[in-house]
């Protein structure tokens, strides 16, 4: 497994990355950095864990959002809504190893 070394809010984080993910990696930490810069620069929080908290879950809404879309306007058609239901257990695979690569120090960011 590859190591890439991202910047999430000007910190840097070693991440375990499969061969050839590298591509969908970085577009995830580019996610989740412009997430949190957003919510940081709203002024209203500083907290680095609240912050994490706050843009999971609005990232999670997203998706959730963007599955349930995907899936009514497809549900005549049992290929396609196979392919979102799988494209969401990536993702969530994929939050699950940033998870832990950023819990690891023992704290939530």
């Amino acid at each position: 497994m590859k190591q890439l070394e991202v910047q999430i809010m000007g910190q840097g984080y070693l991440l375990g990355c499969p061969e050839g993910g590298e591509s969908r990696l970085l577009e995830a930490v580019e996610r989740v950095d412009t997430a949190m810069c957003k919510i940081r620069d709203g002024g209203k929080i500083r907290a680095r864990d609240r912050i994490a908290v706050l843009a999971a879950l609005n990232l999670a809404f997203e998706l959730a959002d963007r599955s349930f879309t995907e899936l009514e306007a497809r549900r005549d058609q049992p290929e396609a809504a196979a392919s979102a239901v799988a494209s969401d257990e990536r993702l969530t695979t994929l939050i699950e190893r940033l998870d832990q690569a950023l819990g690891q120090d023992g704290q939530l960011i």
